[in-house]
């Protein structure tokens, strides 16, 4: 793992593991913004911390690592914020089953057992690897596009050494 990827991975991980992870914030992940966003600060803190422009290979693999460590992240941080929030949900889903008349009794059935068997690990687990894939593919595509943005105005290649 190159160690220039590394911090502004770690970085962009931070951002879309938290914002992902956190209540009502998390909606802006419906067209993956934080996913993306997470890979183009990657690609923007890399450009940054280079004297000449980075590549967009380079800008697809701090994207990835980082979308890799945002689904870490989101995995850490979303655990405490789950158990708080899940004997709420419990009750709001107990609500709704009750309220829905017309609701099949074999889908009422899967939602009272998902709630009593461990719904909770198995949600969390499942998040975690749907986080993987679209991490991977779109902080990915993040990590491309910032990378295209933040390399214009920079030279592709060093200058040659001055002639004396």
């Amino acid at each position: 793992m190159p160690s220039k990827h590394l911090q502004p991975a770690l970085v962009g991980g931070l951002f879309i593991g938290v914002l992902s992870a956190l209540p009502i914030v998390w909606f802006g992940n419906c067209c993956c913004l934080w996913v993306i966003g997470g890979g183009v600060i990657a690609a923007y803190l890399m450009q940054n911390a280079s004297p000449l422009a980075i590549t967009v290979g380079d800008g697809a693999l701090g994207g990835l690592m980082a979308g890799l460590i945002g689904a870490v992240v989101d995995a850490i941080v979303s655990v405490p914020i789950r158990l708080m929030t899940g004997p709420l949900q419990m009750r709001l889903w107990q609500r709704f089953a009750e309220n829905a008349r017309d609701m099949p009794d074999s889908l009422r059935g899967l939602m009272e057992q998902g709630g009593m068997n461990g719904g909770l690990l198995i949600g969390m687990i499942a998040g975690f690897i749907l986080m993987l894939v679209i991490g991977a593919i779109f902080a990915t595509i993040g990590g491309m596009l910032g990378a295209a943005i933040f390399s214009r105005g920079k030279p592709a290649v060093a200058p040659p050494p001055p002639q004396n």
